[in-house]
């Protein structure tokens, strides 16, 4: 049995462990002679290193979103989601975006003294900071490691706004601090639901909270007067959007004040990986959905440019905005219904003295 041949491992996302892109051998498991490849794989154990990054700020000029700078507290994510556009980054670590993005992980060490220096560098312009751009913020580990604890408190203590995307349910442990930046216009959660079909949730995204999790969670955010939006990410055609009307309904009622969506993506090694995973989990769909994609992304499974890789184009691209639109106007939800964040309230945080010693007598 080849590699790519494996049955897939119980509680993770990804079916392949691919070689990153920039290695230049590939390893490949072979039949030793004494039935080796027969033998029950051990269990994937979740390790975690620290991060030394020297800054925490991240800085972007992308015209598609509408954010230029970000906090990522983790590098790979343990929810596992076979689709997440992030898992070709863990090649810049020289590992796998396949099972390696979800057990290998890397936590920022230091985030709240480094975040404080850099708020407080001369020069500095506060403008909203997105946590959960790349990976999830509230992600498992956050239960024990606690860093977007750490840069919430650093934000709230100096009046910084800021935007949060996550499907995890562990932000309602930080509802002191969210309810007390709201109430300063510092702050937006943005919750991930991408489907309501729990089956389909268990093999998307393994390690994610359930669809009635997130929608209570939507609920308890908005009765503590949390500004909440949704993102519908992403939208898979032929899996996941004939429930684009039935999720814009439920997250309504739950409270949600604004609905987006986001087209799948298949940057570099995540469209083999994904097309995998469809053959392993949806044989009878995976051609339709692969095709379906490449109708959308100009006959290829990806398209980066600006302004066509969040929508995708075409007839069916063009069929699922309108549906989402039509969806939105009969829930009531409107476009930009979402208060402003300010900056206004900021105050860069005041810096310990330097250790180093004085010259002066």
């Amino acid at each position: 049995m080849s590699a790519d041949r494996l049955p897939p491992r119980r509680g993770r996302g990804a079916v392949v462990n691919p070689p990153p892109r920039f290695e230049s051998t590939t390893c490949e498991q072979t039949d030793d002679g004494w039935g080796s490849l027969e033998e029950p794989l051990p269990p994937l154990v979740t390790t975690l290193q620290p991060d030394r990054a020297r800054r925490l700020i991240t800085r972007n000029d992308s015209p598609d979103v509408p954010f230029d700078r970000s906090i990522n507290p983790y590098r790979g994510c343990e929810h596992g989601c076979v689709y997440c556009f992030a898992r070709p980054t863990h090649a810049y670590l020289g590992l796998s975006p396949g099972l390696d993005f979800e057990t290998r992980l890397f936590y920022k060490a230091d985030a709240k003294r480094l975040l404080a220096a850099e708020l407080a560098a001369p020069g500095y312009t506060c403008g909203a900071i997105t946590l959960g751009a790349n990976t999830d913020p509230y992600q498992p580990i956050e239960r024990e490691q606690r860093v977007t604890r750490e840069v919430l408190e650093v934000l709230e203590s100096c009046g910084h706004p800021v935007s949060i995307i996550t499907k995890g349910t562990l932000i309602e442990r930080d509802l002191d601090l969210l309810a007390s930046m709201a109430k300063r216009r510092l702050v937006h959660v943005y919750i991930s639901v991408t489907t309501l079909d729990d089956e389909l949730k268990r093999r998307l995204e393994p390690r994610a909270a359930s669809p009635a999790a997130r929608l209570r969670t939507i609920r308890r955010l908005r009765s503590a007067d949390i500004p909440v939006g949704v993102l519908i990410a992403p939208v898979i055609p032929g899996l996941n959007d004939a429930e684009l009307e039935r999720i814009v309904v439920n997250c309504a009622t739950a409270g949600a004040q604004s609905i987006g969506y986001v087209l799948l993506r298949l940057p570099y090694e995540l469209a083999a990986m994904f097309e995998r995973w469809l053959e392993v989990h949806y044989p009878e769909r995976a051609k339709r959905v692969m095709n379906l994609i490449r109708n959308m992304r100009g006959g290829r499974t990806n398209d980066p440019r600006f302004g066509h890789r969040m929508r995708g184009q075409g007839a069916y691209a063009d069929l699922i905005e309108s549906r989402l639109r039509r969806a939105k106007a009969r829930s009531g939800v409107l476009d930009d219904c979402m208060p402003s964040l300010v900056t206004t309230h900021f105050r860069a945080p005041e810096q310990s003295p330097s250790p180093q010693l004085s010259f002066e007598l």
